[in-house]
């Protein structure tokens, strides 16, 4: 009866333990270029990890401008670096990388300016083709970052 109890105890302590420390790393969580109105935000530090919305390199009136693909890729990345910079993590901590493409001849194009511009090593990638874009983009970055 006595080693149940201990047992028991044991268990609750560290349930216990595990509780508050979920519950202090979603205390850290922050959002990141968040616009009062908007369906999102632009990034969240969850932790020692940075989410970063898609992106898709807007103009300063947010709308996607020129159909070149080398500008679209340039644009977003220069967004991520903005969300990455205003949260305090820099380009190199980025892990994860998923582009969406709406036409798949436009990766040998985009790959380009992607080695360009983002710092070696590079993260790990997926390349996704879709339907469509909002603002008839022809291309959207999302990241992940992780702080060392």
């Amino acid at each position: 009866m006595k080693m149940n109890y201990l047992r028991t105890a044991k268990h609750a302590f560290w349930l216990a333990g595990l509780l508050t420390a979920l519950a202090s790393s979603s205390a850290h969580a922050q959002a990141v270029g968040f616009t009062k109105g908007m369906p999102f935000s632009d990034g969240y530090v969850a932790g020692n990890t940075l989410y970063v919305a898609g992106q898709q390199g807007p103009d300063e009136h947010g709308k996607v401008t020129g159909t070149d693909i080398t500008f679209q890729t340039t644009s977003a990345i220069a967004a991520i670096e903005k969300v990455v910079k205003q949260a305090g993590f820099q380009m190199t901590d980025i892990v994860s990388v998923t582009v969406y493409v709406t036409d798949l001849n436009d990766v040998p194009a985009m790959n380009k300016a992607y080695i360009k511009l983002m710092p070696d090593p590079k993260p790990a990638r997926a390349t996704v083709k879709v339907a469509g874009l909002i603002g008839d983009a022809k291309i959207e970055i999302s990241a992940i970052a992780v702080k060392h």
